[in-house]
């Protein structure tokens, strides 16, 4: 059995526990150590006692720094009762420094996998704090084997040209994890029962867009009760001068708090009939690269997605004929887009999302399998040359 150090950022964070998951049921041995971000609770994942290594603080970049440092020199105490591992996956760019430390304690050939699903913006910066955290990144990244990215624009806008990195690169993107039989997996085009109903945008997940929240507050008022915006998910408090304060102030929208993924997925999307796959957080950047979990969520349950026309998520989408794309982000623009939809275009709009095969949105058992096969692999093998990132796509894989 594979055994595995995992890594993690934030304990509590949703996408963590599916990672820790995905590894369990593909046949791993897990020991979960990380970082507590403020005051939310440690994940629950069945099985899994995690270490703390500290508490950190979102958007605290310097208290971040400092509670790296501290964890590094205390990391000895931390782990003495762990058993040396077979591979170390480290989370981001904050556990890629812990897990170099790691590896002086158990071992230089204990291979090390780099796991980065956001590029900070820090790490895009011209001047000098930018380059100095990118020559950290490579420096701390010079001895792992793999890279792990949830998008292909990742690697073509900062890991290919910027990050100064040379590994193989494997996609792993955010679908949902289903661990029954991929039979049952089928994708359902939404119900049209509307009865003059209000239609619903859900928000889900990781709530960190003051401006997707501003715009969609103007479009719901515009609109005077023919949309809701249903939010449910983590809200980025620092982001915020009072998330919980403007979403009451707002007559048709509303905040449910947090969800379990995977477990609660098919009730929360089965309330809506949107996806709001929208991200203006770094705007530009991250946000205009990455492929979001709410993505794959919503299309797995034949809502229909909202993206903005683009980024890398309206590629996605635009490729295989779904989803709606708004062109500009204004309330205008988004009633434009939105005002006149009626039950023939939306259902439309939701058989073309259905169509598409289960295994575009879904994760399942033989999935884990094959990524801890892969990562097996590694343990087996003396390190290899690497192909520069400027060929990454071939080495891309998608599992």
């Amino acid at each position: 059995m594979l055994k595995i150090l995992y890594l993690a950022q934030d304990l509590a964070d949703p996408a963590v526990r599916r990672r820790v998951l995905m590894l369990k049921a593909g046949g791993a041995d897990v020991t979960l150590a990380g970082f507590r971000r403020d005051a939310n609770a440690l994940a629950a994942v069945e099985g899994i006692a995690p270490i703390e290594l500290g508490t950190t603080r979102d958007g605290r970049f310097a208290q971040r720094v400092a509670a790296v440092t501290k964890a590094c020199l205390t990391l000895p105490a931390k782990l003495h009762t762990v058993e040396r591992p077979d591979l170390i996956l480290a989370r981001n760019l904050d556990m890629l420094a812990i897990a170099n430390r790691a590896v002086g304690l158990f071992g230089s050939d204990v291979p090390v996998v780099y796991e980065c699903l956001d590029i900070h913006r820090l790490l895009l910066r011209q001047d000098v704090a930018g380059r100095a955290v990118r020559a950290s990144e490579a420096y701390l990244g010079r001895h792992a084997r793999l890279l792990i990215t949830s998008s292909p624009a990742f690697v073509e806008r900062y890991f290919r040209p910027l990050s100064g990195l040379d590994l193989p690169v494997m996609l792993l993107e955010n679908k949902v994890l289903e661990l029954h039989e991929r039979d049952a997996a089928t994708v359902a085009a939404a119900t049209m029962e509307r009865s003059g109903a209000p239609w619903r945008i859900g928000w889900f997940g990781a709530l960190r867009c003051r401006k997707s929240l501003e715009l969609l507050a103007a479009f719901s008022r515009h609109m005077q009760g023919k949309f809701e915006i249903v939010l449910r998910g983590r809200p980025a408090h620092s982001e915020f001068d009072d998330f919980e304060g403007f979403v009451r102030n707002e007559p048709h929208m509303t905040f449910h708090g947090p969800y379990r993924s995977p477990e609660e997925l098919g009730a929360i999307y089965e309330e809506v009939d949107f996806t709001w796959a929208i991200d203006f957080f770094e705007e530009g950047q991250n946000s205009n690269w990455l492929l979001p979990n709410r993505l794959y969520e919503g299309c797995r349950f034949g809502r229909v997605p909202i993206a903005m026309r683009g980024t890398e998520t309206a590629r996605f989408l635009a490729v295989r004929g779904l989803g709606l794309l708004l062109d500009e982000a204004g309330p205008d623009n988004l009633v434009s887009l939105l005002g006149d939809i009626d039950t023939e275009r939306y259902a439309d709009a939701s058989r073309r999302v259905a169509a598409c095969n289960s295994d575009t949105w879904v994760f399942g058992r033989n999935d884990c399998e094959n990524l801890v096969r892969r990562l097996s692999a590694i343990t087996r093998s003396a390190p290899e040359p690497t192909a520069p990132l400027s060929h990454a796509r071939q080495n891309e894989g998608g599992l």
